[in-house]
C-alpha cells in the first residue's frame, strides 16, 4: 500500500493535548481575582496521585500490601498503603503556602497548618487518601477523594472552617488507581476528567463536562448486609431485581461512582443494625462525591427530603446514608424509602 493509500484510509487526526496543570490555568482564566494560590494546591493533589499510583503498581514488589496491625480512629483496620498514601498528601499539601488545614480520614484531629486571619485567601483540604484499600490484596481498584474548602478568616478554631456543608465546597475530586490512573475533578464548572500518560508522566484531559446518564438500569450496594437494611431499602431492591435491574458492586466507592458517573446507575450505602448511621463519612466521602455527581446532573440524598450537600456538619468524621447517582435511578430510591 502506498502512503498516499494509507493516507486516504487513516483521516488526519488533530487532537489538542491538554495537561491537568494547563486546564487548572485555563479555569483559572475565570477568576480575575486568582492569585494562583489555589492552582498551586490541586498542582499538589496531582503530584500527590502521581506518587501513590507509583506505591500502588508496585505494591507486591515492595511488600507494602496488608494490615500494619493497628486501627485508625474509624476503628477500622489501617493498610499499609493508607498510612503511605496519608503521609504522601500529608507532606505534598503541607508544602504548599496557600493550605490552611488538612484533615485526613485516617487521623483523629485535623492537623493546623497556618494560623492567622487576613492576608491572602487560604484553604482546608480534606481527604480520604486510600478508598477501598483492602482491595490492594487482590489487585482491585482503590481511590482517593478529596474536597476543599475556604478557611473561614473570622475564626482562629479550625472547626468553623471544616465543619461547613458540603455546599460550600469550592472543588472536589477523586483519583482512581486502576488499569489507568483516573482523576475527576470539579470546581464548580461541571467535570472534567484525566488520565495518567505514563510515558509523559502528565494527567492529560480525555473528556469535559461529562454528564450521567438520567438512568441505567444498575444499582451498587453491598447485598450481604441486605437483611440489616430498614424496610425501604429492602422494598426497593425486590422492585430493582423485578425490573431486571443488574447489581454491581466494587467494593471501593470511587471505583463505583467511576462506572455510575460515565454509564449510569445508583450508589447506595444503607443504615444497618451494626452502623445506624451509614458507614461512609460525610466530609471525606459523601460531600465531594455528591458535589460531583450534582456537577455532572446527577443527585446526591442521605434519606428522603435531605440533600447531601445540605447536611450541616457536627463532627469530621461523622457519618451518613449515602444514595448517590443518575437523577431517575435515585427519585426511584427514595419513592420506596418514603
Amino acid at each position: 500500500m502506498s502512503a498516499a493509500e494509507r493516507d486516504t484510509q487513516v483521516p488526519a487526526r488533530h487532537t489538542r493535548f491538554v495537561t491537568l496543570q494547563g486546564h487548572i490555568l485555563e479555569q483559572q482564566t475565570h477568576y480575575p481575582e486568582a492569585s494562583g494560590t489555589f492552582s498551586w494546591i490541586l498542582s499538589a493533589l496531582s503530584i500527590s496521585a502521581k506518587m501513590i499510583a507509583a506505591h500502588v503498581r508496585r505494591a507486591r514488589l515492595d511488600d507494602v500490601l496488608g494490615s500494619v496491625g493497628s486501627e485508625n480512629v474509624q476503628g477500622e483496620q489501617q493498610q499499609k498503603l493508607d498510612v503511605i498514601a496519608n503521609e504522601i498528601l500529608l507532606r505534598t499539601l503541607g508544602g504548599r503556602d496557600g493550605v490552611a488545614i488538612v484533615a485526613s480520614e485516617e487521623n483523629e484531629e485535623p492537623v493546623i497548618l497556618r494560623t492567622g486571619l487576613g492576608g491572602e485567601q487560604k484553604y482546608c483540604v480534606l481527604f480520604d487518601p486510600l478508598d477501598g484499600s483492602s482491595n490492594l490484596d487482590v489487585c482491585g481498584g482503590v481511590g482517593t477523594i478529596f474536597s476543599i474548602l475556604r478557611q473561614d478568616r473570622r475564626s482562629t478554631r479550625p472547626e468553623d472552617s471544616l465543619l461547613q456543608p458540603g455546599a460550600r465546597q469550592i472543588a472536589a475530586g477523586y483519583v482512581l488507581y486502576g488499569p489507568s490512573t483516573v482523576f475527576a475533578l470539579t470546581i464548580g464548572r461541571g467535570v472534567d476528567l484525566f488520565v495518567l500518560d505514563p510515558m509523559y508522566g502528565a494527567f492529560m484531559r480525555v473528556e469535559q463536562n461529562v454528564r450521567i446518564p438520567k438512568a441505567s438500569k444498575s444499582y451498587s450496594l453491598n447485598e450481604g448486609n441486605r437483611l440489616t437494611f430498614p424496610e425501604g431499602y429492602q422494598r426497593y431492591l425486590e422492585w430493582a431485581q423485578s425490573q431486571t435491574y443488574s447489581s454491581r458492586y466494587a467494593g471501593a466507592m470511587v471505583a463505583d461512582m467511576h462506572r455510575i458517573l460515565l454509564k449510569g446507575g445508583v450508589f447506595m450505602y444503607p443504615p444497618t443494625k451494626k452502623a445506624a448511621n451509614g458507614k461512609l463519612r460525610l466530609m471525606y466521602e459523601a460531600n465531594p462525591m455528591a458535589m460531583l455527581v450534582e456537577q455532572a446532573g446527577g443527585k446526591a440524598f442521605s434519606a428522603p427530603g435531605a440533600r447531601i450537600l445540605e447536611i450541616q456538619p457536627t463532627d469530621i468524621h461523622q457519618r451518613t446514608p449515602v444514595i448517590i447517582g443518575s437523577s431517575d435511578e435515585v427519585d426511584h430510591v427514595l419513592r420506596h424509602l418514603a
